[in-house]
């Protein structure tokens, strides 16, 4: 395929985030200054176009520059195609809670998140693969699935992340952990074996999701090869979350209600089928799930820090 004459692919999602304030493609162009003669804009108009539009055309250019939240990453990542060299990413954060670009280090004002890509430095990041799709940075089961799923989109716009603590916390959690039910699972990860009933699980490369989960800085690398994983049991009553909240924020994983280990190649089985959610999209419900971590899989323009290798 020929090279395009232009070295960078713009893929900018007008749905996301909040709509009062968005900056438009101009803006951002201008932004780039006489770099912006070397940017194609792609426009996505439907859920899943981001990885179309990647999948068909990013393999034409040096960098691809996501412009969304955290999903449209996911999938500007999914749809760039594994054999050959991959492009440059760069991340314009425009989501309700833009957790990634946080954890990166990459602002969340427009001007600052492209003046660290004119920067030009970048650093290796680990994705995860889940069975024949990828997460860039989380992937869960339980009653976080259905409170996300709950909360719509709109309201993500324009609240941000206190929509899923409004609508999440008080309007769906409760309600679902009234009727939860734990789900008997095997977990093997990296040689090893657990079983057992859960409630809840998580398999991420973050310092903290939506603000709930958090690991002490000295426990995650975003380029060691290896992911957090969380699993809830134990849950006795709804109200019992809130108090599992206040240990995760004071890192106290016991062993028995919250389990905390690292992984680089895991395994979920399940009796029944279960839904999952990666980087905040449904994965639709599966009984086998593999999750293999993909070390340096791309490389991100986003500050140094302590939490690389």
């Amino acid at each position: 395929m020929a090279m395009d004459k232009k070295s960078m692919l713009l893929i900018y999602n007008p749905r996301a985030g909040k709509s009062i304030g968005r900056p438009k493609p101009k803006e951002i162009l201008e932004r780039f200054g006489r770099d912006a003669e070397k940017i194609h804009v792609a426009v996505t108009a439907y859920p899943g176009h981001a990885r179309e539009i990647a999948a068909l055309e990013g393999d034409r250019y040096e960098t691809v520059i996501c412009c969304g939240g955290d999903g449209t990453l996911n999938e500007v990542i999914s749809g760039l195609p594994d054999a050959g060299p991959r492009p440059m990413i760069g991340y314009i954060p425009m989501g309700s809670t833009n957790d990634l670009a946080n954890n990166l280090g990459i602002p969340s004002d427009m001007p600052d998140a492209v003046e660290t890509i004119r920067r030009g430095e970048s650093r290796g990041y680990d994705v995860g693969a889940f069975n024949d799709r990828c997460f860039t940075y989380i992937a869960s089961f339980g009653p976080g699935v259905s409170v996300s799923y709950a909360t719509p989109q709109r309201v993500k716009n324009v609240l941000g992340y206190s929509a899923y603590m409004l609508n999440g916390f008080g309007l769906q959690l409760i309600p679902t952990m009234k009727a939860l039910k734990p789900k008997h699972i095997r977990v093997e990860h990296d040689g090893n074996v657990l079983e057992d009933d859960f409630y809840f699980g998580t398999v991420s490369n973050t310092l903290s999701a939506a603000g709930m989960f958090k690991f002490r800085k000295d426990e995650v690398r975003f380029n060691d090869g290896k992911f957090e994983v969380v699993l809830i049991r134990k849950v006795r009553t709804p109200f019992q979350i809130f108090s599992l909240l206040k240990k995760m924020r004071r890192h106290e994983y016991d062993g028995e209600t919250l389990v905390h280990f690292q992984a680089s190649k895991l395994r979920f089985t399940f009796e029944k089928p279960e839904s999952w959610t990666l980087d905040g999209e449904c994965s639709g419900p599966v009984d086998d799930v593999r999750i293999d971590v993909k070390n340096n899989a791309v490389r991100i323009f986003c500050p140094d820090s302590e939490y690389f290798v």
